[in-house]
């Protein structure tokens, strides 16, 4: 039996745009992501002998066949005919569920570059995100990891300068949102506000981090914080300790700030700690 190591790095959407969308039922985005230092540890025991197996330190979470990590490490043995002879998978889980950070994806990824590994790497970086997009949106973003464009449904990437050093602060309400109502609403509003990607591939190419900031645009947060207005609130905390930007990831319901320095950072995760337990400090990976 062999055990392998993955870390499974958090995701922000430092813009997301709806395109529209399409016949097969699944929205056309458009979404610079940004991998962040919040992860999961997920250990893979190899050859087993025995049945697959999932175990998870979060409650809330399948640990069956549903679970997005399990989903990865059969499409991968499938495609590629790979016989592990029993499985176990556990998740050490640090990434809110639930949040728009992508942890379930995030899982999924680790266990595709894990087997990956073990298996001496018969797929490439990008082959592996491509294998990931038959099992869900975000895993071949999470993948790749870094900063990147991301089209279609997630599953088109293209790599982007890294960000410059900063510092995130995220913050998980109490509550969560259903993205697939999400998407039924967006698609009944008028959007006022679409992200300029371009202006953000030349702000990070620039490696302009003021620029990049004023270029972070979610069209799901207005749509989430009219009815959530304690989105607002966080926001305002974030605002009044220097924060470059603040935006809601994803669908929700994570709000993140972009912020220059460690203290200023850690002051406004102080302020947000009493009222909200899920509240991380992170950098870009």
């Amino acid at each position: 039996m062999t055990t392998l190591y993955e870390a499974a790095f958090a995701k922000l959407n430092l813009t997301l745009d709806v395109l529209g969308k399409r016949e097969d039922g699944y929205h056309d985005l458009q979404s610079v992501m940004q991998a962040i230092s919040i992860r999961d540890d997920i250990e893979i025991d190899v050859g087993t002998g025995k049945p697959w197996k999932l175990l998870c330190t979060a409650e809330d979470i399948p640990t069956d066949e549903k679970n997005l990590a399990w989903k990865a490490a059969k499409v991968f043995c499938d495609v590629l005919k790979k016989n592990p002879d029993g499985l176990e998978i556990r998740i050490n889980k640090r990434i809110p569920s639930g949040a728009g950070l992508g942890g379930g994806s995030a899982d999924a990824a680790a266990v595709l570059r894990a087997l990956n590994r073990y298996y001496d790497e018969p797929l490439s970086v990008m082959a592996l995100a491509e294998l990931g997009a038959e099992v869900g949106s975000d895993v071949p973003f999470c993948v790749l990891c870094g900063t990147a464009m991301v089209e279609g449904r997630g599953e088109r990437l293209r790599k982007l300068p890294d960000m410059p050093d900063c510092v995130f602060v995220v913050c998980k309400p109490d509550f969560s949102v259903s993205t697939p109502e999400l998407y039924q609403k967006i698609d009944t509003v008028a959007i006022a506000d679409r992200p300029d990607n371009r202006a953000m591939e030349a702000a990070l190419l620039a490696g302009d981090l003021g620029k990049i900031a004023e270029n972070v645009c979610n069209v799901f947060d207005p749509v989430v914080t009219s009815e959530h207005l304690e989105l607002n609130y966080i926001k305002s905390i974030f605002h009044s300790y220097g924060a470059l930007a603040q935006q809601m990831t994803g669908s929700g319901s994570a709000v993140f700030a972009i912020l220059e320095n460690f203290e200023y950072a850690a002051v406004a995760c102080n302020m947000l700690k009493d009222n909200y337990p899920q509240v991380f400090i992170a950098k870009p990976v």
